[in-house]
């Protein structure tokens, strides 16, 4: 077999801007080209999955974590560095089940995301406990909350703007297939209670409202023949599709909306409009379109044809809408634009309340939505470059006050594999600010977070 036969011929997560790095580095100083707000001083970590050399997960879902920094501090780039998250799978080479079905929490892969949360630092993956990282990005160790925590923390909890308290839930192949957790603004765990779901749906994500929590009970379930070969969820045309909406506080039932049969990967935000319906917008995969891009990163569901263009959901989601009203009963759905996006941000102080604007990553391009006027704006790269997660950064010092008024920082890379940068953007207009040059590739990965330093 010749080179360009056998690169080829390796998985999509294992080449290209996709393919793991193989070690660990340091490096300071970092070149800068443009100038770095001077307002930008914390922490930017990217989470990711990145297997250990030789190594194939089986899955781009399924690599060990590891977390890309970059310091920022008074218009300098401090320093750049990559570790990997050491869960138990990592340093123990642990199962996560072992053959007696018996579930180890520590040795999830802590890949998804990372987040800050009263003065603690946390790797997530869904099916595991949070690893807790130092600020220099050393693992600590598994978090349970003192031992509150029995089941996995959704890598996409949502932290209250106004109450500071931090919302998450666990799903499981097992009952209880849903829990939702509620943590306390000083991180402690005080409360945890069952949701009863019809069985065990793959929910990646959910939202909040002031009032309510937010469910997505959608046609992605677990299936024990796919056991140990990758991931082990496939769609389920028999499962259905719906929504529910819960009062965040007491022990009120969660009222479901039936909607049209489609999955959810990531929710851009939520809000009670003024007639007390709940909006909800995210990126939303159509039945054929979930298959094709579950199948490309290493899923079941095989798409007719063979193979699709190996990114991660590009051009097969698209931004919508879905308006749930209590008086109805009836949920709506509207597209909000017929291109492929994914990993839809916002202004986290508007978290759970009426949004204006979402910045959302495409082929080759960022897009901000401006979802009042039904407008959008993109910066295009073009084809060759593949940007990750936009995160937005408020502008603290200027005064204004304005959802926009801010940065959105990016790391973008070359399709090809050669390299990787930090991309600052004025978030009112997506023009460029700053470009971090970084020291080495950053693989394409998941989510991320700017920790502002206290």
């Amino acid at each position: 077999m010749d080179e360009e036969t056998a690169t080829t011929s390796r998985p999509a997560w294992l080449r290209g801007h996709m393919a793991p790095v193989p070690d660990e580095i340091d490096a300071v100083g970092l070149e800068i080209t443009g100038t770095l707000p001077p307002a930008l001083n914390g922490r930017y970590f990217r989470n990711g999955p990145n297997p250990l050399p030789g190594q194939d997960s089986g899955h781009w879902f399924t690599g060990h974590g590891m977390i890309h920094g970059v310091r920022l501090r008074d218009g300098r780039a401090e320093w750049y560095r990559n570790r990997w998250v050491r869960t138990r799978a990592f340093t123990d080479d642990a199962p996560f089940v072992d053959g007696d079905f018996v579930i180890d929490r520590a040795a999830a892969r802590a890949n998804t995301h990372v987040i800050a949360h009263a003065d603690r630092i946390l790797a997530l993956i869904e099916v595991g406990f949070p690893y807790e990282l130092t600020p220099e990005l050393e693992t600590v160790g598994a978090c349970d909350f003192g031992g509150a925590l029995s089941g996995g923390m959704t890598a996409h909890p949502k932290e209250d703007p106004v109450t500071g308290e931090l919302l998450f839930f666990g799903y499981g192949f097992t009952p209880p297939y849903l829990t939702y957790y509620r943590l306390s603004a000083d991180g402690r765990l005080v409360e945890s209670r069952e949701i009863v779901v019809p069985g065990p749906t793959m929910m990646h994500d959910f939202a909040i409202t002031e009032h309510h929590v937010v469910w997505l009970d959608l046609p992605v379930v677990f299936d024990l023949e796919l056991a140990g070969g990758g991931m082990p969820y496939r769609w389920d045309d028999a499962y259905g599709a719906r929504i529910g909406v819960m009062p965040r506080h007491g022990d009120g039932a969660v009222r479901w909306f039936e909607v049209d049969p489609c999955y959810v990967f990531h929710v851009g935000n939520a809000y009670e409009d003024a007639r007390g319906r709940v909006v909800v917008d995210g990126a939303r995969y159509s039945p054929d379109g979930f298959t094709a891009a579950w199948y490309e990163v290493g899923g079941s569901n095989r798409p007719p044809g063979g193979s699709v263009r190996a990114v991660a959901g590009a051009g097969r989601a698209a931004l919508h809408r879905w308006t749930l009203d209590p008086a109805s009963g009836r949920a709506s759905e509207e597209p909000l634009d017929d291109r492929g996006v994914e990993f839809p941000t916002h202004d986290e102080s508007r978290t759970g309340r009426d949004h204006r604007f979402l910045y959302t990553v495409a082929e080759g391009a960022i897009v901000k939505y401006d979802v009042r006027s039904g407008t959008s704006r993109a910066l295009e790269f073009g084809p060759d470059v593949t940007p990750g997660e936009a995160v937005f950064v408020p502008d603290g010092d200027g005064g204004g006050g304005g959802e926009d008024e801010g940065w959105l920082l990016s790391i973008i890379s070359d399709r090809d594999g050669h390299g990787s940068e930090l991309l600052v953007l004025d978030a009112s207009d997506l023009s460029f600010t700053a470009t971090v040059h970084l020291p080495r590739r950053v693989p394409a990965g998941f989510h991320g977070s700017w920790i502002p330093d206290a």
